[in-house]
């Protein structure tokens, strides 16, 4: 019987607002049924601070107060606080904070808080570290926490109140390196969604449903890997409001990859939607459809499934030639040899050398062996899975979602129902962080199913436990690397071999294990030898998948490590003896395809570093009494998008006002590549990048993109941008020598006017028009003129690496082990640098990342397969009062296959803190950690 409904009135942002609501009731649902979409949950744990609001006047979290208590009270959202939230959104926006966007209201609600009490008490923001104190339950994934940190300062220093710290000054920097003074790129513009993001506006997935959209939930199985003898759906099925419940009696069979990767897809074709046989604690064994959210809870506990449970598999070391056969079905297919053989458990394997490595190490001085491994990690964006679904007058299926890869999810639906991809549309809106999760399809697959089963729109959005467990981690993996160099500190050989954990299902593993090799090893091209080696398995653990770095995390944690271990034991500076033995602009890499390196500053790199952070004026270890600190550091590559794979096109119209639109597929999850796709395209025409209009993606009318992944997105489609308004430029000359009939090469496009290129001539003939005036032309047709549109795409043989340098240094605690990074220097040679704050704040919030990897993150499962971390009080992301001072400079190269010679940024940034933190650790200690993340335990004790 249902609870009684009680009577509740209360003030909402000034508004008397009397509804009925269930007992039960939490504030945070009914303000977000009041549609305040400012208000959102990213934890169910009461600790990410994204639903805070403020109950008169004070600010609490909203997921934990009965919506009861506030009969009589006010209640503020961010709505209510436009006028006053202003100031501190421009001064967020100056420096990229937002990023994504997803966690900013909550923040906002904080510091405009923190504002009114800092008044009356300075010492709220006398320091950092209190300051930090004050805001440590917003948590942010994206940002790095100090681009946030210098906007907060700002804002409350104009607002009067008194700081007691400054923030340290930003490194001057050079953002290109050709000599010439750009208008649009190379400066500081804020983000084009900056305005929607920080006001709270409704831009998400879950901002979108539809009224009256069934709610889609999924029974999981408690157990690591089992048989299903039979499900018991009947008494599921008669709970009022229940439109569905399926099985894997009910679903296609039909093997796909949900791994977001362009043809031919190198992931096995190894699932179902659902299947008889359990893989992974928490997969999916049934799916229900209800009308509502309690009906559907209410079903998935009579849902009766009866398991043979089965011993898992879970040792990632002991997979290989198991007894135990993760996939023992027979029919999992790949699109292309790549060494797997699925009864032995292997996803694939190979070997990638040049040089004789034998005669090598056999000539070297010093050979040494170590094995390193790098745990399972968690994305973590604040926005958790999330997709709904609709059918249109011609029974297509539209999937709206949180991707990074909307052409592949279209694919991924289309396969998983065996159904043609023309009868498949997908939307993204604004994405509430990715790094790599959401290039793998989720709840997509479960929307589309349902959708397509009733003819009803549908629903399903993870909670954060169902996002970490059916979501995909990076991948465990262990490395051994054995090393020769000679005395004078000459690297001659390198050996690596990694072995991953695919968890089990392999999407991504054929590839992420090769970049730990291929984007490791070729920055010490000068040795005499190589080899790099791999093997992946299935497991019956969660499964691994793409994450920013995407393998080259973990492969250049060993390989940096190894040479850190190298200059201790020869008592070799460690920068100095990389600064003998690493690649430099001009030179072939001989493990990264033989590519020769157009634009490279790693050298300078590393030199701005050291300058940064003092390193010729420091010892590498100091005792300070109760703890030491010390300095370590590490270096890294990565890619700019997958060359002769990845494809991005760019649609450009000038409209009838003179603005000029662009369609794109990219996709942007809060690192700005909307802007600075505007920024390119502006600056080949010559406009202000306002002019540009960036659309949002629609597989059915966005032009074919890759999707944001494997660092593309200034890159590959920055230069089909380019090209296009190369190509809108040319015809808007083109059409005006036509209608004036002259010759192109008379007229010219200053990003103003259209006019002949002798401006007195243009003046007394009237060939002198303003953009708008000349679009207006062209799109009525006046005059001979028609609307006038360029298309350009992109897919490149090469992708250039960036590079980067970081130097960690870190107070260990001589009684705990504590490990505290006091201060983070990096140096990233990115080529041209297209928006100097958003490449900052990309490098910030990945430096972060790498830090939490390196001391606090891990994944964890018991001895019979059952997540330990799945929540966030379990699973610890770092906080504000976690991530010291983090410093990036800029050392630009000009790579001349790119969008004015720029590289990529988005992933390089987060590689270097493991070696780093963990060198500094060594120098603190004695010992190495060879395992993270690096725990008071290890630091304290050794391992």
């Amino acid at each position: 019987m249902a609870a009684k409904l009680i009577d509740l009135s209360f003030t909402l942002n000034g508004r008397k607002v009397k509804v009925q609501i269930a007992p039960d009731t939490m504030l945070f649902s009914l303000l977000r049924e009041q549609g305040c979409a400012s208000v959102r949950c990213a934890c169910e744990t009461t600790n990410c601070g994204l639903c805070t609001v403020w109950l008169d006047g004070d600010p609490v979290l909203s997921c934990s107060v009965p919506a009861a208590r506030v009969e009589g009270r006010s209640i503020t959202t961010l709505e209510g606080l436009k006028a006053e939230s202003e100031a501190l959104a421009r001064a967020m926006a100056a420096e990229g904070a937002e990023q994504c966007g997803f966690c900013a209201p909550g923040l906002i609600m904080n510091v405009l808080s923190l504002a009114r009490a800092a008044k009356e008490d300075p010492s709220l923001v006398a320091t950092r570290e209190e300051l930090s104190r004050q805001l440590a339950g917003n948590l942010c994934r994206c940002s790095g926490y100090e681009s946030q940190l210098r906007a907060i300062v700002r804002f409350l220093n104009e607002s009067g109140v008194q700081v007691g710290f400054e923030m340290p000054e930003l490194p001057v920097n050079d953002t290109s390196c050709d000599g010439v003074t750009y208008k649009q790129i190379t400066h500081k513009q804020p983000k084009k969604d900056s305005k929607a993001l920080l006001e709270g506006r409704p831009v998400y997935t879950g901002d979108m449903v539809p009224a009256g959209a069934l709610i889609v939930k999924l029974k999981r199985s408690p157990y690591a890997r089992a048989k299903i003898r039979s499900i018991d759906t009947s008494r599921a099925l008669k709970v009022p409001g229940v439109v569905g419940v399926y099985t894997y009696e009910d679903v296609p069979k039909r093997r796909f990859t949900i791994a977001g990767q362009s043809y031919p897809q190198p992931s096995p074709y190894d699932r179902l939607i659902l299947e008889n046989l359990v893989r992974y604690q928490n997969e999916e064994v049934a799916i229900v459809a209800a009308e509502t959210e309690e009906a559907a809870d209410k079903a998935l506990k009579l849902i009766k499934v009866d398991y043979e449970v089965l011993e898992p598999l879970l040792d990632f070391t002991q997979a290989l030639d198991n007894d135990i056969v993760v996939h023992p079905e027979g029919d999992v297919t790949f699109m292309f040899p790549q060494g797997g053989d699925v009864p032995r458990n292997l996803v694939c394997s190979g070997t990638s050398d040049f040089g004789d490595l034998d005669e090598a190490f056999a000539q070297s001085d010093i050979v040494f062996e170590r094995t390193y491994t790098s745990q399972a990690t968690q994305t973590a964006p604040m926005e958790t899975f999330r997709a709904f679904a609709t059918t249109d007058a011609f029974g297509r299926i539209s999937v709206t979602t949180s991707t990074q890869v909307p052409f592949h999810v279209r694919r991924m639906v289309a396969q998983s129902l065996d159904i043609p991809q023309s009868q498949v549309q997908v939307i993204k809106p604004r994405i509430g962080g990715g790094f790599g999760s959401k290039q793998t399809g989720c709840c997509e697959i479960f929307v589309a199913f349902v959708t397509q089963q009733t003819g009803r729109p549908s629903y399903c959005c993870y909670t954060r436990e169902e996002t970490i467990t059916a979501g995909n981690s990076r991948h465990q993996m262990q490395m051994t690397v054995k090393l020769g160099a000679m005395n004078d500190g000459t690297i001659t050989a390198i050996d690596l071999h990694t072995l991953s954990n695919a968890g089990a299902y392999g999407e991504h593993a054929t590839t992420t294990i090769g970049l730990s090799g291929h984007k490791s090893l070729p920055i010490y091209n000068h040795v005499k030898a190589s080899r790099f080696s791999w093997d992946a398995v299935y497991t019956n653990t969660n499964r691994g998948g793409a994450y920013r770095g995407y393998g080259a995390t973990q492969g250049q944690f060993a390989v940096e490590s190894a040479v850190n271990e190298l200059a201790d034991m020869l008592h070799m500076d460690p920068a100095d003896l990389r600064l003998k033995n690493i690649v430099r602009e001009g030179e072939v890499m001989p493990q990264y395809y033989n590519e020769k390196l157009n634009a490279c500053a790693l050298d300078r790199c590393l030199l701005r570093a050291m300058d940064m952070i003092g390193w010729r004026d420091k010892p590498l270890a100091v005792d300070l009494g109760d703890r030491v600190r010390a300095l370590g550091c590490a270096l890294t590559m990565q890619g700019s998008g997958i060359s002769n794979v990845d494809i991005a096109g760019i649609d450009m119209r000038l409209e009838e006002d003179g603005f000029i639109t662009i369609g794109t597929g990219a996709t942007d999850n809060g690192m700005g590549v909307d802007t600075i796709l505007a920024q390119i395209a502006a600056e080949e025409l010559g406009v202000e990048s306002s002019l540009i209009v960036v659309r949002g993606v629609d597989t059915d009318v966005s032009p074919f993109d890759a999707g944001s992944y494997a660092s593309s997105g200034t890159y590959v489609t920055g230069l089909a941008a380019k090209n296009a308004a190369t190509e809108l430029r040319e015809k808007i000359c083109a059409k005006a020598a036509q209608m004036w009939d002259v010759d192109a090469a008379d007229v010219v496009f200053d990003g103003q006017y259209v006019r002949l290129s002798d401006e007195r001539a243009a003046r007394e003939q009237n060939r002198y028009l303003t953009l708008r005036d000349f679009a207006n032309l062209c799109v009525k047709n006046i005059a001979g003129g028609d609307a006038l549109t360029s298309h350009a795409s992109a897919c490149l043989p090469v992708s250039p690496p960036p590079f980067m340098a970081g130097i960690a240094e870190v107070e260990v605690d001589k009684a705990t082990g504590k490990v505290t990074v006091v201060d983070y220097v990096a140096a990233v040679d990115c080529g041209t640098v297209i928006n100097e704050a958003l490449a900052r704040v990309q490098a910030e919030g990945g430096i972060a990342q790498g830090i939490g990897h390196a001391l606090y993150e891990i994944v964890e499962h018991d001895d019979r397969g059952r997540l330990r971390t799945g929540n966030f009080m379990s699973y610890k992301l770092p906080t504000r009062l976690d991530i010291g001072s983090i410093r990036v400079a800029f050392e630009p190269s000009y790579e001349p296959t790119g969008p004015f010679g720029a590289k990529s940024i988005g992933e390089v940034v987060i590689n270097t803190p493991l070696a780093a933190v963990a060198s500094a650790v060594a120098h603190a200690t004695g010992h190495q950690v060879r395992s993270l993340p690096i725990t008071p335990e290890k630091a304290l004790l050794g391992e």
